[in-house]
């Protein structure tokens, strides 16, 4: 209906040429119309199709992504725990290596120790090799001082009884004498009977003394004064001191000394005074005066500072044990 209203107007129009340029001109735009809107319809269906299409491809690729993500995501948390892991076994293998570095510290420490005590083991060794030298020659010495003592007694014996003497050596070299023949009672002044003795005994003892095998061993004479227990200590102490002192000066200064025997006596020769503190007793245990009041002679050897080393040698081994 439409066209025939066209046309009709076109046939109306028809009696002019300009009517009908129009209406071709027209039918030209309509046309043109038409082919825009089929264009335009065809575009828009075409737009709408890939939008459409895009949008699924895009869905799809979101999907993809959030399947990916979710993915992505179980993989972070494996790998999550797989550093939790990792990091738990860091910290055992750091332990580990703390362990042994302490273990390694120890055996240093221990094997520093273990040398600090075998050098203290060489020197305490070496020390005690020495002081077993020490001792082999200080026992060799005191044997020596022995058979040197064991000798004087033995010739003094001999000499005394060869000069009809009657004086006796006992096993430690001590002489005693009378003091009955020495002094009055609670006298120290020596008797005319008592320097008579003396000049008979002293050269006797000294000659046995101070010979040249001897001489080199001998370290004191000591000329000691007893008293029995009549009277005080006190005073008994100061006689027999003086009785001592009175003994020692007659023999420094007794003639037959030599130059050479009275400067060593001067060096050896000591008195001394017991007072009672040294009585001589019965077999049942009861003093005897006579045999109480005497002088004795005695000798010592030089074996004090060699007996005094070897104590010191000893202790110090015990010392040295105990500290071990």
């Amino acid at each position: 209906m439409a066209r025939q209203s066209i046309h009709n107007r076109r046939a109306g129009r028809g009696s002019t040429g300009g009517g009908a340029s129009w209406i071709s001109y027209s039918d030209m735009m309509a046309a043109l119309l038409l082919i825009f809107v089929l264009i335009l319809t065809y575009s828009l269906y075409q737009y709408f199709t890939m939008l459409e299409t895009k949008t699924r491809e895009l869905e799809e690729q979101q999907q993809l992504l959030l399947a990916q993500q979710a993915l992505l995501s179980s993989r972070e948390e494996e790998l999550s725990a797989m550093q939790i892991t990792l990091d738990a076994k860091q910290k055992e293998l750091d332990e580990a290596n703390a362990r042994l570095l302490t273990r390694e510290e120890l055996l240093a420490l221990l094997q520093a120790q273990l040398d600090e005590k075998e050098k203290e083991l060489n020197s305490a060794t070496e020390k005690l090799e020495e002081q077993q030298i020490a001792l082999a020659a200080q026992a060799q010495r005191l044997d020596e001082l022995v058979g040197v003592r064991t000798n004087i007694i033995r010739e003094l014996s001999s000499s005394l009884t060869a000069a009809d003497l009657k004086a006796k050596v006992d096993a430690n070299g001590s002489i005693v004498l009378d003091s009955a023949v020495f002094f009055e009672t609670a006298k120290s002044e020596i008797k005319e009977e008592g320097k008579a003795l003396l000049n008979r005994f002293v050269p006797v003892y000294l000659n046995v003394l101070l010979r040249d095998e001897y001489r080199s061993y001998l370290g004191e004479i000591i000329i000691e004064g007893h008293t029995d227990s009549t009277g005080t200590y006190d005073n008994n102490l100061k006689l027999s001191q003086e009785r001592a002192l009175q003994v020692a000066l007659y023999v420094l200064n007794m003639p037959g000394l030599t130059a050479e025997q009275k400067a060593l006596l001067q060096q050896i020769l000591t008195a001394t005074g017991k007072s009672w503190a040294d009585l001589i007793v019965d077999e049942y245990g009861r003093e005897d005066p006579e045999a109480s009041r005497r002088v004795e002679f005695k000798f010592s050897l030089r074996d004090s500072d060699m007996i005094q080393e070897m104590q010191r040698i000893l202790q110090e081994n015990d010392l040295d044990s105990q500290q071990g």
